[in-house]
């Protein structure tokens, strides 16, 4: 009960400071003033705008499809070429580690065959039965790690490609898009609009 009647309070002092405020700002004028202001006009910047390669994405492509990192390195992404390497070494490390396990378990699973002791080869422990499904697995993560390792190796190309197209493209200041929310001089209402310049 005591914390209702403590909103209930805590509203009315809010109303009551609410009607007093408006009270003040209608007592005050409006006074305007006008100053005249003299416009510096802005000194356009000279940039070194690049000429127009079309073909510096195929390019950049064409150099990471030979040497992976090296359309980075055309586009001038330095940092971007330890990621590639990074990827690309770890999908064939998996890639190799998966293989030469499966070659083991497949040996193993050979020799059992043709009748050697169990007890002289590499897994001993292991049934016939459990073997071929390891051979499965590893088999199976043999392809998915070198499905991976391609898919990196086209990404790196891709990413080249993309990264020499954005280079190029122009991005000006003389272009801007501005949101904008004007107030009605008769209703005081916001208005909301948006605005597109182009300074020649």
């Amino acid at each position: 009960m005591k914390t209702k009647s403590f909103y209930i309070i805590l509203f009315l002092f809010f109303c009551v400071h609410t009607c007093f405020s408006q009270e003040e700002n209608e007592s005050e004028e409006l006074k305007v003033v006008t100053e005249e202001v003299a416009v510096k006009k802005k000194k356009k910047r000279n940039k070194k705008i690049r000429p127009y390669e079309p073909l510096a994405p195929a390019r950049a492509a064409f150099y990471s499809a030979i040497l992976p990192g090296l359309g980075q390195a055309y586009t001038g992404k330095y940092w971007k070429i330890p990621i590639v390497y990074g990827a690309l070494g770890a999908g064939i490390y998996f890639y190799l580690d998966n293989n030469a396990i499966y070659n083991d378990l497949r040996d193993v699973y050979k020799a059992r065959l043709s009748g050697e002791d169990p007890s002289s080869l590499q897994f001993p422990d292991f049934s016939d039965d459990q073997l071929i499904d390891l051979q499965r697995r590893f088999r199976k993560d043999q392809e998915l790690s070198l499905l991976i390792t391609v898919g990196l190796y086209v990404l790196n190309i891709i990413d080249a490609n993309v990264t020499a197209h954005l280079q190029q493209f122009n991005v000006s200041k003389d272009l801007s898009f501005k949101p904008k929310i004007n107030f009605n001089q008769f209703d005081v209402r916001p208005s909301y609009g948006m605005s597109l310049n182009y300074s020649f």
